[in-house]
């Protein structure tokens, strides 16, 4: 038997929502999801797609997530936004806003977005590549609960506190779409090397004594490493003060774990939009230009190399097994 699941794009949006609801979400948190998850699945690292999606299920059913949550948002400067999610998905309180937003950036040249209170952002890329798709370029930052040592032997006092970066490069290509941790790899990694028993590379993660490990298991019980040492744990505080410091939202260390007990991690997250430049400069064009020569010296462009787009009518999605029988346990069909 395979180990993973084939499913075109209209079965995995299907049994997506089912799981969703089936969970305890409501019809509009659902959309917002199974959107950003798909997304995802297509253009992001695949383990941010559904397997992640799992860990979003999970907690609805154990009260990480209000499946019923909504979202407020204020305006106390014409271009800055503040949400509460209301201990929701982060994407649902980023979609209630997002028309808007890209109108005050279109009007003002730049617009912030600062939201608190909601469940881990999920795929950080996500969101500037929503906003590429509209031509504005996007940063973004958010935290979680501490599970990065600034430097090892330490206490964790970081979530990996990644930070995204998306440059539209026009019609007919993706965007340019940078989406990194400021840990030396990302906590689903880990995970998915515990679970099927892989070793991870060294300077990845500590144990629980401190030690460098190469253990995913033990690496669990301990902490990640950040990359680049003090200036990765430098990235890592600036994204901490963009996402918790700007928005209000706890502070990694304050954070409760994202996979287990009931409370809600309530975490933050900051997205800048600014547009790139006039509409007449031909700034996005200069990009895509810049971005094919350097594809010619071989350079990876994040978000755009090896990736096939537009996507072909028989799209289909490979999930794995373990996966898709815990989606369709849920979703109960």
């Amino acid at each position: 038997m395979s180990d993973e699941v084939v499913l075109n794009l209209a079965e995995a949006e299907a049994l997506a929502i089912r799981a969703c609801l089936a969970a305890g979400a409501t019809e509009a948190t659902a959309r917002s999801l199974v959107d950003a998850t798909l997304s995802a699945a297509l253009y992001g690292p695949a383990t941010l797609g559904f397997p992640h999606m799992v860990d979003y299920l999970n907690s609805f059913r154990e009260g990480r997530i209000n499946g019923g949550a909504e979202p407020s948002c204020t305006r106390p400067y014409p271009a800055f936004f503040v949400a509460d999610a209301d201990r929701g998905i982060a994407q649902l309180g980023f979609d209630r806003v997002f028309d808007e937003l890209v109108a005050v950036t279109r009007n003002f040249g730049v617009a912030v977005f600062t939201q608190k209170n909601s469940y881990t952002a999920g795929e950080l890329g996500y969101y500037v590549r929503r906003l590429a798709g509209e031509g504005i370029v996007g940063i973004a930052a958010t935290n979680a609960n501490a599970m990065v040592v600034a430097k090892a032997g330490g206490p964790a006092v970081y979530s990996t506190n990644p930070m995204a970066f998306g440059f539209p490069l026009g019609e007919g290509s993706l965007p340019l779409t940078i989406d990194q941790a400021s840990s030396a790899t990302a906590y689903v990694n880990i995970i998915a090397a515990a679970a099927e028993g892989r070793a991870i590379p060294a300077g990845w993660a500590v144990d629980e004594a401190g030690n460098d490990t190469q253990d995913a298991a033990r690496a669990l019980g301990g902490a990640l490493l950040p990359f680049g040492g003090r200036k990765g744990a430098n990235v890592a505080l600036m994204v901490e003060m963009l996402s918790a410091g700007l928005s209000g939202g706890p502070w990694s260390l304050d954070t409760p774990s994202f996979r287990e007990g009931s409370d809600s991690p309530a975490v933050g997250l900051t997205v800048v939009a600014m547009m790139p430049g006039c509409t007449d400069d031909g700034l996005v064009e200069r990009a895509r230009r810049q971005a094919d020569r350097l594809q010619q010296h071989g350079v990876f462009m994040p978000g755009v190399s090896g990736i096939e787009y537009p996507r072909p009518a028989t799209e289909s999605l490979k999930v794995p097994r373990a996966v898709f029988e815990a989606v369709v346990k849920i979703a109960g069909t």
